[in-house]
């Protein structure tokens, strides 16, 4: 079975940055999303930041997640449930390394569903030579199709800088 990707929308962060990343009106031609990002923020200082995820406008506390990260001398796990975002990623701080951005890849199969969504997180952060992975799996408890994506910050009201992009691709099974 061949898997083709087709780029659905892209976004790269003008002068004066954003609150947040939108893909709306998205088609319900796809078997699955797939959104890759890579982003850096204005927060004073090092280290990296959750970046959030909201479907179709939805703030309800319907997103679920395991995670798992990994820097320089640390494995952790943690799990949240009823949450108001999903979390997707990692954003790099204004004192990490300079011109870099964390990237990430976030799988979103069946969207198009009528039951709830699952959907995989990886991404890496690289600050100064050490870098940080990681690992999410997120349950969206939403039997909606999913019609729009917004990417933000989560817990903080800080900007997503300059030449920061995401990309949304739509997956065919032939």
């Amino acid at each position: 079975m061949a898997t083709t990707y087709t780029l659905i929308s892209s976004v790269t962060v003008g002068a004066g940055g954003a609150a947040n990343i939108e893909f709306t009106n998205i088609p319900q031609t796809y078997t699955d999303l797939v959104l890759k990002f890579s982003l850096r923020v204005n927060i004073a200082g090092a280290g990296s930041y959750n970046v959030g995820l909201r479907v179709n406008g939805n703030s309800s506390n319907i997103y679920n997640n395991i995670r798992l990260y990994k820097d320089s001398s640390t494995v952790f796990g943690a799990y949240s449930n009823t949450q108001s975002t999903a979390l997707v990623g990692l954003a790099t701080a204004a004192g990490d390394t300079a011109n870099t951005f964390a990237s990430s890849e976030f799988y979103l199969p069946n969207y198009t569903s009528s039951n709830n969504k699952g959907g995989i997180t990886n991404t890496v952060h690289e600050n100064n030579g050490n870098a940080q992975a990681f690992l999410a799996s997120n349950l969206i408890a939403t039997t909606s199709a999913i019609t729009s994506i917004e990417l933000l910050l989560t817990g903080v009201s800080y900007t997503i800088v300059q030449y920061s992009t995401a990309y949304l691709y739509g997956i065919s099974n032939a």
